[in-house]
């Protein structure tokens, strides 16, 4: 009933404005004048309220998983910093083994921690990934920094020595980085790693880690994980704008 009532008033107020604006060349100017002050007042509302939903409206929708992926791929993932807002936004002097969420934990070997991590809304109009993840690096007395992504059961399911796993991101930084991406796959006793440096200068961030090359045993698979290992982060701000997954087979010979 409320909706119903709503619009008839919206249809009310409408045929109002209508009538005055195609009478405002023949009415009173007394009469004029009031409803010109009363239509400045109401654009003032229109305009804030056209400027907020425009920008909200342009924002990359909370939770969404969308991002394009290889043809044949059988299983894709954003991990939640990405998708949608945590419980704890961020972090400060962050210590060794923190997690954000429940899939990003940050690994350092600091005597003395000048880290934060943060996430943060995606404002741009290129962005697809509602978050991203900001990491802001000062005095740094460490030897190693990384940002470890737990990835979930599904993308162990059905994994084989078939397989490529893609890893794309949008990454920026303040100057400079090098950074690597080190896939782990838990098989067994064992644990396979794969590295591969992220290019950078490239437009397009993206690694794929090539399963055929590697000793995995298929039906022991338990874990899958990812580490970004960042080299001579000191002084740095790095802004990961997205990360996502997708698993697909290689392409027959």
């Amino acid at each position: 009933m409320g909706k119903v009532l709503d619009r008839l008033f919206h249809l009310r107020a409408m045929q109002r404005w209508r009538q005055a604006a195609s009478g405002a060349g023949d009415a009173d100017l007394a009469a004029l004048r009031v409803q010109r002050n009363q239509a400045r007042e109401l654009r003032a509302h229109l305009d804030h309220l056209v400027h907020t939903a425009d920008g909200r409206l342009a924002l990359p929708r909370i939770g969404s998983s969308f991002f394009p992926k290889p043809h044949g791929t059988d299983w894709s993932w954003r991990p939640e910093a990405w998708r949608g807002p945590l419980p704890v936004p961020g972090l400060s002097s962050v210590p060794t083994k923190s997690m954000l969420g429940h899939e990003v934990t940050l690994f350092h070997d600091c005597e003395f921690s000048e880290l934060t991590l943060r996430q943060l809304r995606n404002l741009r109009e290129a962005d697809l990934a509602p978050y991203g993840l900001r990491m802001d690096v000062f005095k740094f007395d460490g030897s190693f920094l990384s940002l470890v992504i737990d990835l979930p059961p599904e993308a162990a399911r059905g994994m084989t020595r078939s397989h490529l796993l893609r890893v794309d991101t949008i990454i920026e930084t303040e100057k400079p980085l090098e950074i690597f991406a080190r896939l782990n796959i838990r098989h067994g006793p064992n644990t396979e790693q794969i590295v591969r440096e992220l290019p950078l200068n490239e437009q397009e961030v993206k690694v794929e880690f090539d399963l055929a090359y590697s000793r995995l045993n298929e039906k022991r698979i338990e874990k899958v994980w990812l580490d970004l290992i960042f080299e001579a982060p000191e002084m740095n701000q790095v802004v990961i704008r997205d990360l996502t997954f997708c698993r697909h087979r290689r392409a027959a010979l």
